[in-house]
């Protein structure tokens, strides 16, 4: 299944994307996609609503309609830096022992075609792709070889860094990481019957039509099974959680000099068998949660 949410910022809706592509209401079989529904077996419910015919009687949703992030406000966004081996190499930074945590505030959670919104004073804000893996039951000390068990789809997540904030202004990352629309994510979670090998997926990011990132999940230092297992045994991961694995290289961060985002660039993000999603940047005053584009006939787009 692929379960998309669509409609206005902050009164979405559940939906379903169909193997043709129609995207459908699913508001008759559950009310939201967050974690009381993972919680309560929603998945099975909605996978026999589906089997029923049911949603072949549901309201189509028009293809214009805004797409929300596929999951109602999760309990946590948990991130992890530095897990591809080439993205540690253009960073200088030696392969981690351990993955490196860190979290983003639930409030940068974004729709995966909505404007990234420049936060005042951004100077240094970065693009990374990543898979993003949801979970699906309560999960404390599980098993390596279980892991993926507890976990209830996978979706695309950019995840978006203001460099100066993160590294120039003390503490830990989480400034530079949670900005309003920083976690565009999107455009639906795809559940991992349709995903045969989560460790064998190409992924590309470009920025203003130029390849940028172009990387696969098999360079993952530390693979999806293992995250899931190590990040519970230091907290309990809620269903509807979101965890994010970590970009590959091709950042903006490590071109010599380094590039970064500016207002009237386009960022598109593609995952194998997920799918793709676009933002475009959009200065600080421009509204959160509905479409931006640059009135100006000439906007700076090139690096």
């Amino acid at each position: 299944m692929r379960l998309i949410r669509f409609g206005p910022l902050g009164a979405e809706k559940p939906g379903l994307l169909l193997a043709d592509g129609t995207r459908v209401d699913a508001s008759a079989a559950v009310c939201d996609y967050d974690e009381a529904f993972f919680a309560g077996e929603g998945m099975a419910r909605l996978q026999a609503w589906l089997a029923s015919g049911k949603a072949a009687e549901a309201p189509r949703v028009d293809a214009r309609e805004r797409l929300g992030a596929p999951v109602a406000r999760p309990g946590k966004i948990l991130c992890i830096g530095l897990n591809y081996h080439k993205h540690a190499k253009e960073s200088n930074m030696a392969a981690p022992e351990e993955p490196v945590l860190f979290m983003k505030a639930t409030s940068s959670l974004s729709g995966p075609f909505d404007p990234i919104v420049l936060p005042r004073g951004s100077k240094k804000t970065d693009w990374e792709i990543e898979l993003a893996a949801v979970v699906g039951r309560r999960a404390k000390y599980v098993e390596e070889d279980e892991a993926l068990d507890y976990v209830a789809g996978y979706s695309i997540m950019n995840d978006v860094s203001e460099r100066a904030y993160q590294i120039e202004r003390g503490g830990q990352w989480v400034k530079g990481k949670s900005c309003d629309t920083f976690s565009p994510m999107g455009p639906a979670l795809v559940t991992p019957d349709e995903i045969p090998d989560v460790q064998n997926l190409d992924m590309r990011l470009t920025l203003n039509g130029e390849k940028r990132q172009d990387s696969s999940t098999r360079d993952m230092i530390f693979p999806v099974s293992f995250l899931v297992s190590y990040a519970s045994r230091f907290m309990t991961l809620l269903p509807g959680d979101i965890l994010s694995t970590g970009t590959p290289e091709g950042v903006g961060l490590g071109m010599k000099p380094p590039k970064y985002l500016r207002p009237g660039y386009v960022v598109h993000l593609e995952i194998e068998r997920l799918g793709a999603i676009r933002q475009d940047v959009a200065p600080p005053w421009a509204p959160v949660g509905r479409p931006w584009r640059p009135e100006a006939a000439r906007v700076e787009t090139r690096q």
